[in-house]
């Protein structure tokens, strides 16, 4: 009886041996001749039971499917060029087990389709509108303005993208805002080493149909996830294509790419994905911004390219899970092997060595023309339309930055002089100011474009006219009027943006394995050498040295948590953005930077001039006091040198030595702005006007500049306004610096020396002082300015030291993290750095550095005894600026 069981047993064995799974692999040969295919194939047939046989393209394209070969199981997947309704046809006359959904691989060619299926599952999108030219012409509903568009109802502000549906189509374009810069970055299939460029052209495409989403800023990083199954996913992250186009390759020439931890949410996603198509070997693009995860994009079939761990899992948990189907019913005797979870992670850092953990910087911004405006009374119709137009009324003033609107005021202008001209009937406009209206027009006409970065224009309701100084003039007052007011300057020169970027470059040397380099010791275009081939090559450490390799090492294996914030003003934020491209040694223009990598904050004041009211009094009241001190005429006594500078700075002590006499000091300048401007319309005329000043500004817009000031700083009263002291070392220091070359030779030469040495003396007692003399009005002043930096810099600090980063990942924006189970060739995988910069203007740098040096960081019984705080305090109190 026992024996017939154990025959029965026997026979069994017999029929398995030479059974086995056939798995079919129906492709493209691009796809299934590719390195990625051979190693997991290769992989495959280590499982005893697995046998694979690859479909060759001829018989593909070729043979019926009847006389395809037969297979128990089919990975088979679309690609351009592959039939894939014939091999819908096979495997329905087949039936092997199919491990990617073939009829789904349609809807994936199709973006409306995508999105619809992930919209479905619940996944998380970008806010996206369909433009389906194909539908009847009043069924949809486009229209394009000059810093937005609007789908169907929906208005999507710049930056947007716009995807054409076909999802073979890789011409996607990214429109920035006239704030940013304008222009566009357009994407495209990699060729050689560039995956995007950018373009000045602003206009949406008028043929085609299009989705249209929201830009999400994701700090220049994208993340590819790979799921083998609805239980694994292996993440990549790159730099982004829209970056500056450039694609980062290593010594095999693929794109460079590391792996990074997925969050429990996006491992959910990723499940999501996966089951939603039907497809187990499926990659898909995310967005991490703002604390969000986004699905952007489906691809269907692919594999990670380069990398051993993901090849054993994945032919793994492939062949487990083809035999889990299959072996019962072929009879084959497999066992489900028992897998142990994702060991856990242990942070690295142990024992007494300092690391570095975090970096904090704030910093101003580069270089700007002088700040200026101008204003001129108008009473033309044509004006008054536009302040209507623009709901004028409902507050008495608008304000115009977008270039639609500067346009209209500058064809405003444009109009007015040509009927001045002809002596036409536009009686309303007064001759005289036939000169300013000619300025109006240069100053918009300025750099052939517009953007909100420049200029602005003001309209000022004036219900009974511009206020006469005579009575005799009173019946002139009962004409309402609208004062115009333009402001332009104070953009960041290109001076400032070389300052920013090499700022950016030896700013890298401070991380680790970045100290070699002397300041300015490489010549700049060393850093563009292929550094990552030359890192990745080199044993490790010897890349340390090359400007700075640590921190880009760091950054582009994502052991680096990089946040850039700026306030909301133009140069500002181009100063951040030129700082990051030389941070990151990225190339191109700064438009793409500045809209990815830089967050506006000006969503909390943190680095916006919102100053609170309640020091506002104070600020006054300081001001009041410093001018009257200043405005006294006689040579400074010591007790005069104490009040004036209670806390003993050392850089304004030696100022009050120089000036002595303030008033006699701003008489002298005075005197010397008066000479200026008799010189600067002789040298006019010397040069025929043929010698070009900096930035295209006109000889009779600096002679405009100069005349206001001489104007402004000697007013009716007789007093001197010492609050115009900044401004005119603003435009003294910037005649220096960049009309150094048409000043030189000439009689104005000396007297612009003279003139820069008085001013700068003064200013270095008034911008310092007007936030604050003694050391409690500076403290209430400056708390009033950056006690919202303060706390983000505390909280930066502080997060370092707590230890559950689950508990804080809430708290800011998602941070891409190397996987150190994956990555191969970084010595160092659990080192993190965070950094934070900050950009801002004067105001906060001021504000900050009186909080560090007398909020009462170091005890004062300790402050001799630290060394480094003593040569700190030295060094800020000497510098003046």
């Amino acid at each position: 009886m026992d024996f017939t069981n154990d025959s029965s047993w026997m026979d069994l064995d017999g029929e398995t041996e030479g059974k086995q799974v056939i798995v079919g692999v129906c492709a493209m040969e691009k796809k299934t001749l590719s390195k990625p295919m051979k190693e997991i194939l290769t992989r495959l047939e280590e499982f005893e039971y697995i046998k694979t046989c690859i479909f060759t393209e001829k018989v593909i394209l070729e043979e019926p499917v009847e006389k395809w070969p037969l297979c128990d199981c089919l990975i088979s997947f679309h690609s351009k060029g592959f039939p894939l309704e014939k091999s819908i046809t096979y495997a329905n006359l087949r039936k092997p087990l199919v491990i990617n959904n073939l009829e789904s691989q349609f809807a994936i060619q199709d973006r409306r389709e995508v999105y619809r299926i992930l919209s479905t599952a619940g996944i998380d999108l970008p806010r996206h509108a369909v433009l389906d030219r194909d539908l009847p012409p009043e069924e949809t509903n486009f229209e394009e303005q000059d810093d937005s568009v609007v789908v169907n109802g929906v208005v999507f502000n710049k930056p947007f993208v716009e995807k054409p549906v076909d999802a073979e189509d890789h011409n996607i374009i990214i429109y920035y805002p006239a704030s940013a810069g304008g222009g566009s970055q357009r994407l495209f299939r990699k060729i050689g080493s560039r995956s995007s460029v950018y373009s000045p052209e602003s206009n949406v495409r008028r043929a085609g149909s299009f989705i249209y989403e929201d830009f999400m800023a994701t700090d220049g990083t994208d993340v590819k996830v790979y799921t083998v199954g609805p239980d694994y996913a292996h993440a990549e992250a790159r730099k982004s294509p829209a970056l500056d186009g450039k694609v980062e390759r290593n010594s095999e020439g693929k794109e460079v790419r590391y792996p990074v931890i997925l969050s429990n949410k996006e491992k959910l996603i990723a499940r999501k994905v996966c089951m939603a198509f039907n497809q187990t070997v499926c990659g898909f693009d995310l967005l991490r911004a703002n604390g969000r995860s986004c699905v952007c994009d489906v691809n269907g079939f692919s594999f990670v390219k380069n990398s051993r761990k993901y090849y054993d899992d994945c032919s793994n948990i492939l062949g487990n899970m083809i035999l889990r189907e299959l072996a019962p019913t072929l009879h084959i005797p497999w066992t489900i092997p028992f897998q142990l979870d994702d060991p856990p992670i242990v942070p690295t850092t142990v024992g007494k060595m300092m690391e570095l953990r975090c970096v904090v910087a704030v910093v101003r911004h580069g270089d700007r023309t002088p700040k200026q405006k101008m204003k001129l009374e108008v009473k033309h119709p044509m004006f008054f339309d536009l302040f209507k137009r623009m709901n004028g009324y409902k507050v008495n003033h608008v304000k115009l930055k977008k270039p639609k609107h500067l346009q209209e005021v500058l064809d405003i202008a444009r109009f007015l002089i040509t009927e001045i001209e002809k002596g036409g009937s536009s009686n309303e406009v007064i001759e005289e100011k036939k000169s300013k209206l000619d300025q109006v027009r240069y100053i918009l006409e300025m750099y052939g474009h517009f953007s909100g970065i420049n200029r602005k224009v003001q309209l000022k309701y004036q219900p009974k006219g511009r206020p006469k100084s005579t009575s005799s003039e009173e019946e002139a007052l009962k004409e309402p009027s609208l004062l115009l007011v333009l402001k332009w300057g104070g953009e960041l020169t290109p001076t400032g943006r070389v300052q920013a970027e090499e700022l950016g470059k030896v700013f890298r040397c401070m991380y680790p394995g970045g100290q070699d380099l002397l300041i300015g010791g490489v010549p700049a275009h060393e850093t563009q050498v292929d550094r990552y081939t030359r890192a990745a090559s080199l044993p490790n450490g010897e890349y340390a040295g090359t400007q700075g390799l640590g921190l880009l090492r760091l950054h582009s294996t994502y052991r680096h948590d990089l946040k850039i914030y700026a306030s909301d003003e133009g140069r500002v934020q181009m100063t951040a953005a030129a700082f990051a491209k030389g941070l990151l040694a990225l190339e191109g223009e700064l438009t793409p930077i500045l809209v990815q990598m830089v967050k506006s904050a000006n969503t909390n004041g943190l680095l916006d001039n919102d100053c609170d009211s309640s020091k506002y009094q104070t600020l006054t009241r300081v001001k009041a006091k410093l001018h009257e001190m200043l405005q006294r005429d006689h040579e400074f006594s010591q007790e005069d040198e104490e009040l004036l500078n209670p806390c003993n700075k050392i850089s304004i002590a030696k100022a009050l030595r120089f000036i002595r006499n303030p008033v006699k000091c701003c008489g002298y300048v005075y005197d010397l702005i008066q000479e200026l401007n008799v010189l600067i319309p002789q040298i006019q005329e010397e040069n025929g006007g043929k010698q070009v000043l900096y930035h295209a500004e006109t000889w009779d817009l600096m002679a405009r500049r100069w005349g206001k000031l001489e104007k402004d700083f000697l007013p009716k009263t007789g007093v001197y306004d010492i609050s115009k002291i900044p401004d005119i070392y603003d435009c003294i220091k910037y005649d220096v610096e960049h009309n150094r070359s048409v000043l030189e030779n000439t009689d104005a030469w000396k007297v612009v020396v003279e003139l820069y040495t008085n001013v700068q003396n003064l200013a270095d007692v008034v911008i310092p002082q007007e936030y604050g003399m003694t050391r409690a009005e500076k403290l209430t002043i400056a708390q009033g300015i950056c006690t919202p930096l303060l706390k983000k810099i505390k909280a930066d600090l502080q997060r370092n030291i707590e230890d559950g980063e689950e508990k804080c990942e809430e708290e800011e924006d998602t941070v891409h993290r190397l996987n150190p189970r994956y990555s191969s060739g970084v010595s160092s995988p659990g080192r993190h750095v965070r950094t934070r910069l900050y950009f801002t203007s004067e105001s906060h740098i001021h504000s900050l550095l009186t909080v560090l040096t007398h909020g009462g960081l170091v005890d004062i019984e300790m402050q001799g005894q630290d060394e480094q705080w003593r040569r700190a305090l030295e060094y800020v109190s000497l510098v003046s600026e």
